[in-house]
Order: structure tokens, then sequence, then C-alpha cells
């Protein structure tokens, strides 16, 4: 009983360590909507996506290199979601804000549950759609207009979010499989080349000058490196349902870095919005806890 009890404590530290890398990436993927923005506006998307995303490729590459066809496989159909979701994403920046960018983007955690079941061939449970139709209300509070108006980049950007959950599902499928730097690292190169083709057919591939270099060096090491890394170890933990819904704390965090560096500021329902979310995340967080403790005193010999 006591091995097993340890067990299971083990076990709960371990996914809320999951939840804190999650939050870290979601922090990281958050303040860079504003990077990616004034980035954007004069060098094209695709291109920004494929040097990005070979940065941080080639890093992780230097660290650990993929040894099986099998992590090349995964690798890229998780990679050929995740340049699909960055495509779209960085392609809407254009022409919409960085704070509604953040925000739309954070729909998947609606399309996440829903793609998880269509895989599993089940419904989500209660509390999965409880927390997403918070989710989901908060997102319609930060970005409908009064005139109810949908941009081209908005479009675009909501497509990015169907890319992204596609992502986490079949994170959540393959991410146990394999070890954690070189399977990122496939996901990563498979995106950055999959960018530099689209943008060689759609943009003539242009090649980085001294004013985006920073912004690739920060977005392809802290982000593209770092957060994806966090993102697919934590979710060799938690499942999709539970990672796409503490994840949507990166659009409030995007909010808030559009606010504080560029000027661009919420109105009282946006603010309610972002409240929202917040309570989606913490509802996950403390129905895990509450199942992990219940775990530990359903085998403890008072028990």
């Amino acid at each position: 009983l006591v091995r097993r009890r340890d067990h299971y404590r083990a076990r709960a530290m371990s996914e809320r360590a999951a939840y804190v890398a999650l939050i870290t990436a979601a922090l990281l993927f958050g303040i860079t909507f504003v990077v990616v923005k004034d980035t954007v506006e004069a060098f094209p998307p695709l291109a920004f996506v494929g040097w990005r995303f070979m940065i941080g490729g080639a890093i992780l590459l230097l660290l650990a290199s993929p040894r099986s066809r099998a992590i090349w496989r995964d690798g890229a159909i998780a990679g050929t979601w995740l340049l699909g979701g960055f495509a779209f994403q960085t392609a809407g920046l254009v022409t919409t804000g960085a704070a509604n960018s953040a925000l739309i983007t954070g729909l998947y955690v609606v399309f996440t549950p829903l793609l998880g079941a269509l895989w599993r061939r089940t419904f989500p449970t209660s509390w999965v759609v409880i927390s997403s139709v918070l989710a989901l209300i908060g997102m319609a509070l930060l970005t409908v207009t009064e005139d109810f108006t949908v941009g081209a980049g908005d479009v675009l950007t909501l497509l990015c979010a169907v890319g992204f959950a596609g992502h986490i599902v079949y994170l959540s499928i393959s991410a146990h499989r394999h070890p954690v730097i070189p399977f990122t690292a496939v996901q990563l190169v498979v995106t950055g080349v999959g960018g530099l083709l689209l943008s060689a057919g759609f943009e003539g591939l242009p090649t980085p000058t001294d004013r985006e270099l920073p912004a690739l060096i920060l977005t392809g090491v802290g982000v593209s490196a770092i957060a994806f890394l966090l993102q697919v170890w934590a979710q060799t933990r938690v499942g999709a349902d539970r990672a796409a819904i503490v994840l949507t704390a990166e659009p409030v965090f995007g909010v808030l870095a559009a606010a504080v560096l560029i000027g661009e500021r919420l109105t009282t329902s946006g603010w309610i919005g972002a409240a929202l979310i917040m309570l989606a995340i913490q509802l996950v967080l403390a129905r895990e806890d509450a199942h992990a403790e219940a775990e530990v005193e359903a085998i403890s010999p008072a028990h």
C-alpha cells in the first residue's frame, strides 16, 4: 500500500509539473504575438515561419538527433499540423491585431476536445465541456466587435486554431512513444521546411535581413525550441483536453503583452472574457488535484 501510495503521489507531482510547463509554454507563446506582428508587417509571413522553425529545429537537432523511422513518421505528422497552425496564424497577423490574433488562436480549446472525441469515437467528459464552454464564452467577449464584423485575418487565425487543436490531439497520441527532444526537433524541422517551401512558391523565399534576425532568433529559440519542448514533455503526462484548456492562458498573456508593449487595450467585456478563460483553467487544475488526492486517499491504510 505504501508503495502504491507513493506511486500515485509521484504521479500527481509529475502532473502538477506538467501544468507548470504548459503555463510557461503559454506565456512564451503569448508574449511573442507582438514580436511576430511587428515583423510580418515588413517580412513575408510564410518565410518568417520557415526561418523561425529552422532555427529552433537546428538547435534541438544539435542536442539530440532522431534515430528511428517512427520518430520521423510521427514527427512529420505532428509537424504538418503545426505548420498549418503557424502558417495561418502568421498570415492572419498581417491584417489583424496582435491581441485579436492571440484571442482567436485560443479557440483551439474548443476544437481540441471535439477532435479528440472524434479520434477516440467518444464524447468529451462533462468537466471538459463545461471548461470549454467557459473558455468559448471568454473568447467571444474578447473578440466580438459591436458591429460583428469578421476580417480576413480573423478567418485565417480561426483556421490556425484548428491546426493547433490537431497538433495537441496528435501529441497526446504519439508523444509518449518517443524521446522528447528528438521528437520535438523533427516537428520543428518539418514546420520549417514546409514554411520555406510554401514561401518559395508564394513569396519568392526572401532571406532575412538584420531587421528580422532578432525576432527570428527570439521566436526560434525562446518559443519554437523551448516552449514546444515544454509542451511536448507535458503532453507525455496529461491528455489533450487538459493541455488545451491550460494553454488557453496563451491569449491572455498575448493580450497583456499587446497592452503593455504596443498599447492595445481591452474593453470591460474583454477583461471579463479573460477572467472566464482563467476560471476555465482553474477548474481543470482543481479537478485534477482533487482527482489525484482521491486516488491517494483511496489506497491509504485508513481506508
